[in-house]
C-alpha cells in the first residue's frame, strides 16, 4: 500500500516538479497539493495523509505556522520540511514546532523517498548538511553550553549522539560502533530521556543548544 503524501509549496513549478518526481516512486502516492499552510490544513482534513512535505517560507501561512497548527489538530501526521535555504533559525523553529525532519530541495529521489518512508514508520530524518549549519549558527552565538543536564551523557552515549546528528539509523549506528541494534535502540532511548526530548531530531537540536555537539560532528 502506497504512502499518502501531501505536497505544500508556494511555487507551482516546485509543486509540479516534486509531484512528477514522486510519481516515479511506487511507494508514494501524492494525494493533494497546497500553496500555503492554510490550504495544507484543508487538504489534510480532507485526505488524511501519512506524511506532509512542507516548505518553510510561504505567504499567508508559512511552514512553521502550519506545522504548529497541524501538530495541534493532527499530532499523528509527521511533517518533513523541504527548504532551499540553510537558515538554521527557521529550521530549528520548524523542528521545535513539531516537524519530524528536514531536507534540501535539491535532494535525490532515492533520499526523498527514504525520508518519507522513515517518517511514515515513526522515525525522524536529519539532513547532515543542514544539521552542520545549525551547529555553526548556534556556536556563533552565546547560548550554547549555558544549561547543564541533571544526568550527563556517557562517552558511549555521546558517540551514539554524534552519529544521530549525522543522520544515521539505529542499524547504521550499530554497524559503525560494532553493537547490536537492540543495544543502540536502548542507548538512544536513554539519550532522549536524559535530554528531556521525545524524538531524535529534538535530541540533536537540544544537544547543539547545550554545546554537546561541535560542527565537526556533522561532517
Amino acid at each position: 500500500m502506497s504512502i499518502k503524501v501531501i505536497l505544500v509549496d508556494d511555487q507551482n513549478l516546485v509543486r509540479q516538479g516534486l509531484q512528477s518526481l514522486l510519481a516515479l516512486a511506487p511507494e508514494v502516492d501524492v494525494v493533494a497539493l497546497a500553496a500555503n499552510g492554510n490550504e495544507a490544513l484543508e487538504q489534510v482534513a480532507e485526505y488524511v495523509p501519512d506524511v506532509v512535505l512542507m516548505d518553510i517560507r510561504m505567504p499567508e501561512c508559512d511552514g512553521i505556522q502550519a506545522v504548529t497548527k497541524l501538530q495541534q489538530r493532527y499530532p499523528g501526521i509527521p511533517v518533513l520540511m523541504l527548504t532551499t535555504f540553510d537558515d538554521h533559525t527557521s529550521i530549528m523553529a520548524a523542528i521545535k514546532a513539531g516537524a519530524k525532519g528536514y531536507l534540501l530541495k535539491d535532494v535525490s529521489l532515492e533520499t526523498l523517498v527514504a525520508a518519507i518512508e522513515c517518517l511514515h514508520q515513526g522515525g525522524t530524518w536529519l539532513e547532515p548538511t543542514l544539521t552542520h549549519r545549525i551547529v555553526e549558527g548556534l556556536q556563533s552565538g552565546s547560548k550554547s553550553g549555558t544549561e547543564e543536564l541533571t544526568e550527563p551523557l556517557t562517552d558511549k552515549e555521546l558517540a551514539v549522539l554524534r552519529l544521530l546528528a549525522a543522520g544515521l539509523s539505529n542499524q547504521e549506528i550499530a554497524e559503525c560502533l560494532f553493537k547490536s541494534t537492540g543495544t543502540v535502540k536502548n542507548q538512544v532511548s536513554t539519550i532522549l530521556a536524559k535530554l528531556g526530548v521525545s524524538d531524535r531530531t529534538r535530541a540533536v537540536l537540544k544537544a547543539i543548544e547545550l554545546g554537546l555537539l561541535s560542527a565537526s560532528d556533522n561532517r
